[in-house]
Formats: structure tokens, C-alpha cells, sequence
């Protein structure tokens, strides 16, 4: 299965298009629907609450964005998430249901499962039961091959991606254990996880990997995060879409 036309017919909104200037903060309900409105698609990112809820946030843990907590997200409840007070909004964070209450098909969704790369599934399998009742354009993907790979055994009409880079030797991914970085170089997981599409870092592009899956295996080429006229110049060249942040293209 190819990913789906519409995933790539419109720019897409990294984090929703926020303007923390402006009072609207990344993956909260005014990023998500000031990008709805202009017709753009939205990445969003998702965490596990303790009460196994997906919550639409990209950080693990909570105080680059709000007022004060240095709590994990997974140690907190839902309903004890939907409480943390933003710094300069008065937003709260959504559930994934939320997410989709608030989009209603409008737009294309790009769902990023963010993960410790442990192997726990169940993150998935609640993006899944919400999604199933979804009627709206929808993607999912995963640094983690792991995460990919349960997308498609527990939610195989879901299409599904790979978020990737050429290397992993930044500070960010030494506590993975070293196999788990190599199986990661060059998409060599690809012939398991069967993503229909890459998204892949502009910064690191070209590269092979992404090349062969776009131009051999047909699978749509996304680029994150576009951010520059020249990052948006590569991205026409190099990408089949970006993911944008910081200005406002052309839908």
C-alpha cells in the first residue's frame, strides 16, 4: 500500500502552525486550529499518560513550555495533563479524541508516536482503538522502528512512516543501545516495519536511504522541519512535501 495522495498535496504544520509571540503554543488547540483554518495539513505528536491516554504533546516531560512541573508525562493522568497551565495561553492539552473532535476531517493528520524506545505497544494500541472511529485523513509514524512495526500489526489499514535521519551520534540518541541506533542508519529496518512513506531530516538530505525508498519503492518523501528560504528551496527539490515551521507558505 502507497500512502495516501493527500499526504502530500499541502504543506504540513509541524506542531500545528504556532506563534508563541502570539500566545499560540505548539501541538495546543489554537496551533491546531489556526492551521485548520488555512487549509494546511497537521503534525502532531503524541505521548502515553499513566492512565494510558494518548495526549498530544512532544516533550516527555513537562517545563520547557509551562508554568513551572518537571513531572513526566507518563507519571500523570489524563485528566491531571488536561491541568497543567501553558506559559502565555490559556490552551490545555488535548487527548488524541480531543485532537479529532477539533480537526473533524478538515485536514490531513500526521500523528507522531513519540517513544522510549522500550518496546511497550501501548501507545499504539490507544492511538489505534481513537482512530478507528476516525473518518478523517490520517498518517501515523515513529523514530522507532519498534512503534512503526506495531502500527502495522495492530493497525494495518493505518498508513504508516518513518521518522529518519543519516546518522544517530548526537548526545540525543546515545542512550539507545547501540544496535537499536545501527538497525536505524540507512532504513534497514524497511523490509519489517513496510512504511508507505519517510519522513526525513532536510538538514541530512540527500541521502541514499531516503532516495532509494522514494525513487525504488515509490514511497512519498515528507521533510521536517522546514524552516529557511533555503531549507524551503532543498525541500522542493529533494521532497515530494515539508513540514514547515516559522512562516507561512502557499497552502
Amino acid at each position: 500500500m502507497r500512502a495516501p495522495d493527500w499526504l502530500t498535496a499541502r504543506p504540513v504544520a509541524h506542531r500545528g502552525l504556532h506563534d508563541r509571540a502570539h500566545g499560540i503554543i505548539e501541538n495546543m488547540p489554537s496551533a491546531v486550529a489556526a492551521a485548520a483554518d488555512r487549509g494546511f495539513a497537521i503534525e502532531v505528536d503524541i505521548q502515553l499518560s499513566a492512565d494510558g491516554e494518548a495526549m498530544v504533546h512532544h516533550d516527555a516531560v513537562l517545563g520547557r513550555l509551562t508554568e513551572g512541573g518537571t513531572e513526566r508525562i507518563a507519571d500523570m493522568t489524563a485528566a491531571a495533563l488536561k491541568q497543567v497551565v501553558f506559559r502565555g495561553t490559556t490552551d490545555r492539552m488535548m487527548t488524541l479524541s480531543d485532537l479529532c473532535t477539533l480537526v473533524a476531517g478538515r485536514v490531513p493528520l500526521v500523528v507522531e508516536v513519540k517513544s522510549a524506545f522500550t518496546g511497550d505497544r501501548r501507545l499504539v494500541h490507544r492511538m489505534a482503538q481513537v482512530l478507528a472511529d476516525y473518518r478523517g485523513p490520517v498518517v501515523a509514524m515513529s523514530f522507532d522502528p519498534d512503534q512503526v512495526l506495531a502500527v502495522r500489526e495492530i493497525a494495518p489499514a493505518l498508513p504508516r512512516g518513518i521518522v529518519a535521519q543519516r546518522t544517530y551520534d548526537h548526545d540525543y540518541w546515545q542512550h539507545l543501545p547501540p544496535a537499536k541506533r545501527d538497525a536505524m542508519v540507512g532504513l534497514r529496518h524497511g523490509f519489517q516495519t513496510q512504511p508507505h512513506f519517510v519522513a526525513y531530516w532536510i538538514d541530512q538530505l540527500p541521502a541514499p536511504a531516503p532516495w532509494i525508498a522514494r525513487n525504488v519503492f515509490g514511497c512519498p518523501l515528507l521533510t521536517w522541519t522546514v524552516r529557511t528560504d533555503e531549507q524551503r528551496r532543498r525541500a522542493a527539490q529533494l521532497a515530494d512535501q515539508m513540514i514547515f515551521e516559522g512562516f507561512l507558505p502557499e497552502p
